[in-house]
Parts: structure tokens; C-alpha cells; sequence
């Protein structure tokens, strides 16, 4: 009875969807060669063979002994008396070979039981590190699965294998709403193994699976005609694009459009109407800031000392624009240029032009008594005018007469500029 029920739960294994032939193989004879090991205390491959059949889901057990004279039997784990021999096969002389067959009944319930948990323990394991494998040869590329459970905490997802995978809420473009059934197109973001358990991690907010789009949609980027520069995305809301051809005849940004912007309608739709702009990369940081803020028309840029800022100045009716709703057209902008982006009025850059930082008074004014006016937020000499002297005297803890000499000396630079 139990050598039947362990055929049968083999008979089940080698139905594992993630199981292959030889896989079976090598778990069921390692299994088997384990129980035997630790019943004779010694290596029996020697002188057991075990033969496994996955397609008829059985298995048979041979002990080879060579046979014997009685009175010399030394080894009884590798050799056969002879009169042993003859109970078996009557033509069996000293010398020969005997192949017994080892019925699983003889090695006791306690042994088959182990036999059955060992058994399911190696698969499961098997299978969990098949998945790990399969998965982490997958991370950024595109798969289709179809909604087992959805929740607020994370979307559940099998694919054509019946493999779990996992999309958390961050991994989900905001709008993004599923039932069971239905089908989600995601990247494999990450493949964690937590003690040996895989957890698959689906994404539809990297800024890889926009790419990856792309690339399934322009076969230029597929021929290596067109290169994706850099990705930057706010899910959902908004994504910008850079790229580039190395050939004068590919228009990088009508190609990846298509005509009448049927290649971009495609991608916008999968991600729940994301406004997708293609921008044509350049080292020119100024044109690059100028492209990467369209639609907004920009008038001049002032870059900072270390050319990691950039101050873009435009006329009033195109800030919002450049800024853009939920201000995510600057934001990504600064994030495609890796300049740090503010935007301003042609009228605030004529009043910049005209204001003097408060270090170049330092041959008229003591540098303690411009640390103080720093201290209390004054950067420039329009920032204390900006004030009266009452209020400078009392925030930046200085004598009257001392901020007196100050408001002279700073109104005086200006007046002199007029002139």
C-alpha cells in the first residue's frame, strides 16, 4: 500500500507545470539516493542503481552484489553467498552478477513517510529557484498577466504558468484601476528571494517601461537609428523624453510621433493618458533648458556660478505655461537638463540687473556689519532698501547711526548709477 501511494504522489509531481524532465529526474534519484545513504551509513551509488521513469511516473531500485562462495562472503552490502544466489536465479554460479530488485515495502513506513516529505520538500524548492531564475532573466522587460486579486495595498497578478507576481500601489500609475481578469501589460522591475521564497516585482511607473514601450512602438530605436537619452516621468501626469539620431535624415522626434502621432497616441493610452513630450536632446544647456520648458516661449537664461542652476526669464503670460499644471513641466525639466530650474519675469530680470550683492560694499562697509545684514536675509543692497531703517536696525541688532551710514552708502551706488 504505501510503495502505491508514494507512485502515486511521484505520479503528481511530474505533472508540475515548472517541472521538466530531467529536473524530475535528478530530484527523485537524489532523494532516493539520500534515504539509502543514511540506511546502509555509506555511499551506495557503488553498488545500487536507481532508474527512474517520468513518463510512466514510477521508479525501480536495483542492488548489485557479486556472488560468493559462502564460507568468503566479506561484504554483504557488496557480495551474495552463493546458495542466496540460487534462491533468486538457479544458473547463478561464484563470479556472477546479481541485480535484485529492492521492493520500497522493505524499508519500513518511517523511512517512506521521509521518502514523501523529502520528495515534495526538493520540488517545492525546485520550483521556487525555476521562478527566481526565470524572473531575474526578465527584470526590464515588458510582460503581459492577467488580475488574480486586486487591493489597495497591491495589485496580484498570474502569468501563462499560473506564477504569482506582485504589483504594489507605488509600482501603479494613480489612476490605474483592474479587476480580476483582466489584463495588465507591466516591466518585471525586481526579483527579491526572501529565504528562498521569489517575489516578483511588476512596475508601471518606471521610467524603463516608457522606454521599453518606445521601443516596441519606433523600430528606429530598435535599429539603433534613434537612441533614448534620458526618461523622466511623473506617472500618470506627465513624461519628457530626450533623444537623439546620429543620421540627419531620421527626425528623431517625428519618428518616435509618428504620423498624425499615431505611435505616441498608443503609448499616451497605456498609460492612462500620460502627456508624453519628445524633446531633441543637445549638450547646448541653454537650448536643452529652452526645449525641455516648451511650450513656453523663454527670453533669456542666467546660469549660477557653478552651472548647476539656471534662472529663465519669460514674459508673463508664458510662466504658467513653462511651470505647467501641478508644476510638473518644470519639474521635469530640471530633471531631464540635471539643472536646477526658476523661473521669472522679464521685469524681475531688469530689477536682478540693476541690484548689487552686499560683498561688493566690502571697501565701504565693515564685513561684520554685512554678516549681520546677511544674517537677517539680505543678500543684496535693493534687500536692505527693500526695508527701513527702523526695521533693519532692529532685526539685524545694529546702531542707528551705523545703518544710517549704510542706507547712504547703498543709495548712494544707485544714484550714481543713474547719473
Amino acid at each position: 500500500m504505501e510503495n502505491y501511494k508514494l507512485v502515486e504522489i511521484f505520479s503528481e509531481f511530474k505533472e508540475f507545470k515548472n517541472l521538466d524532465r530531467e529536473a524530475m529526474m535528478r530530484i527523485v534519484e537524489d532523494v532516493f539516493r539520500g534515504m539509502l545513504n543514511k540506511k546502509y551509513e555509506t555511499d551506495t551509488e557503488e553498488f545500487i542503481d536507481i532508474i527512474v521513469n517520468v513518463d510512466k511516473g514510477d521508479f525501480e531500485i536495483y542492488h548489485n552484489r557479486a556472488v560468493v562462495d559462502d564460507d568468503e562472503l566479506e561484504d554483504p552490502l557488496r557480495e551474495i553467498k552463493l546458495t542466496d544466489a540460487i534462491r533468486i536465479e538457479p544458473d547463478f554460479e561464484v563470479g556472477d552478477d546479481v541485480s535484485e530488485v529492492l521492493k520500497i515495502e522493505s524499508f519500513g513506513r518511517r523511512d517512506i513517510l521521509a521518502l514523501r516529505q523529502n520528495l515534495q520538500a526538493k520540488v517545492l524548492e525546485y520550483e521556487k529557484e525555476n521562478i527566481f531564475q526565470k524572473y531575474k532573466e526578465k527584470v526590464g522587460d515588458i510582460i503581459t498577466a492577467e488580475v488574480a486579486h486586486s487591493s489597495k495595498r497591491e495589485i496580484v497578478v498570474v502569468d501563462d504558468e499560473g506564477i504569482e507576481l506582485y504589483m504594489p500601489r507605488a509600482e501603479q500609475i494613480p489612476s490605474d484601476i483592474y479587476k480580476k481578469g483582466d489584463t495588465i501589460r507591466a516591466i518585471v522591475k525586481s526579483v527579491e528571494n526572501d529565504n528562498g521564497s521569489p517575489t516578483v516585482i511588476l512596475s508601471r511607473t518606471s521610467e524603463i517601461f516608457l522606454q521599453r514601450l518606445l521601443e516596441a512602438e519606433v523600430h528606429e530605436i530598435e535599429e539603433g537609428l534613434i537612441t533614448l537619452k534620458k526618461i523622466v516621468r511623473e506617472p500618470g501626469q506627465r513624461a519628457k523624453v530626450a533623444v537623439e539620431s546620429y543620421d540627419d535624415r531620421v527626425d528623431p522626434v517625428g519618428a518616435c510621433v509618428g504620423p498624425k502621432g499615431v505611435r505616441i497616441h498608443g503609448i499616451v493610452r497605456e498609460l492612462r493618458n500620460e502627456n508624453i513630450d519628445i524633446i531633441n536632446y543637445t549638450t547646448n544647456p541653454t537650448l536643452f533648458i529652452t526645449r525641455a520648458l516648451s511650450p513656453a516661449k523663454i527670453s533669456t537664461i542666467v546660469f549660477n556660478d557653478d552651472n548647476t542652476a539656471a534662472n529663465v526669464y519669460m514674459e508673463n503670460d508664458q510662466v504658467s505655461l513653462a511651470i505647467g499644471k501641478g508644476g510638473y513641466n518644470i519639474k521635469l525639466a530640471g530633471r531631464l537638463t540635471g539643472y536646477e530650474i526658476d523661473v521669472y519675469r522679464n521685469s524681475e530680470m531688469n530689477n536682478a540687473e540693476e541690484d548689487v550683492d552686499l560683498k561688493e560694499f566690502e571697501d565701504e562697509i565693515d564685513g561684520w556689519v554685512i554678516d549681520a545684514l546677511i544674517h537677517m536675509g539680505c543678500d543684496t543692497a535693493k534687500d536692505v532698501l527693500s526695508h527701513t531703517p527702523e526695521e533693519v536696525a532692529n532685526r539685524a541688532d545694529l546702531e542707528m547711526e551705523t545703518v544710517v551710514e549704510v542706507f547712504n552708502i547703498l543709495k548712494a551706488e544707485f544714484e550714481s548709477d543713474a547719473e
